[in-house]
């Protein structure tokens, strides 16, 4: 049966997952004026709700100062960062939701021609109705005395609503990464755990080192070697999530030891790795 949520300090931040709902997990922080991220991205789709204080929210070129009662929304690998202003207290709700199944969503509701992912051009919700809405199945989600239909429910609610009430906003499109960018990157993601040189890169791209490192982070948003590290951490929070022990994690997403990768996870995902693969409610709650 679903375990409660254990006691811990403000700063610590609390993880929820469910292996029954595989394609969303929440993560919620109380105080963040410890929780610093560096320039990151995701795989999947995000969204956040502001619970307290203010925030600086970069994403990609632009920057915003955000506020309790904002909704922040970040593409698939648009890289992004969201960090406390002068030390001042801030709190949030991330949920971090399956790329595929949010498509699919969109697609069933006939808010997409294909069952492709399309980026979603707004950036920030400030309208009343989308946050508290946010914050409710939020709440849902943590409460380990609610049924999973419940919990599952409360998410498709939620997000076929803010889906239709974002269609009406067109996509701004990115201009896209050229070929040998595009099988470049590709080319990272099957190989982050190797050792790579830049030499390396540049071989294959035919370009030099500075051409390179200027077009890559112009279209992703980040340096080839920021963008390989960052994979290495999901591939680590990947493992983590099936249970690896941490230094086995370390080694595994092509760290040296365990302090490099114990360093680097909490500059990227802003919690440590036993933090994050100790989520606070049971991942395998019994259907009541």
């Amino acid at each position: 049966m679903a375990g409660n949520i254990p006691s811990c300090d403000a700063h610590t931040p609390i993880f929820w997952r469910d292996d029954r709902m595989p394609h969303v997990e929440l993560r919620k922080v109380a105080d963040g004026r410890k929780v610093c991220y560096a320039l990151h991205s995701h795989t999947h789709w995000s969204i956040g709700a502001i619970t307290g204080g203010h925030s600086t929210f970069v994403y990609r070129n632009d920057r915003y100062r955000v506020q309790k009662g904002t909704l922040v929304l970040m593409n698939p690998e648009w890289a992004h960062a969201c960090n406390p202003i002068d030390n001042q207290p801030w709190a949030y709700l991330m949920l971090y939701v399956d790329s595929d199944w949010i498509t699919r969503l969109r697609y069933e509701a006939g808010l997409l021609e294909e069952p492709r992912w399309q980026d979603i051009a707004t950036a920030v919700v400030t309208e009343r109705a989308c946050y508290e809405g946010y914050c409710a199945m939020a709440e849902c989600l943590l409460d380990p005395e609610r049924e999973l239909l419940d919990k599952q429910t409360r998410v498709v609610e939620y997000l076929s609503g803010l889906m239709q009430v974002l269609a009406g906003q067109p996509a701004q499109p990115q201009p896209e990464a050229p070929h040998t960018l595009r099988e470049l990157a590709h080319y990272l993601d099957a190989h982050c755990t190797d050792e790579l040189s830049l030499d390396d890169l540049c071989a294959r791209t035919g370009y030099s080192p500075g051409h390179l490192i200027r077009v890559f982070k112009q279209h992703f948003g980040m340096t080839p070697h920021a963008y390989l590290v960052n994979r290495r951490i999901q591939y680590g929070q990947r493992q983590l999530k099936s249970g690896a022990a941490i230094a086995e994690a370390a080694l595994s997403a092509g760290f040296a030891d365990q302090a490099h990768f114990q360093r680097t996870f909490k500059k990227l995902v802003a919690a440590t790795p036993n933090q994050y693969r100790q989520p606070s409610a049971a991942r395998r709650a019994s259907v009541k």
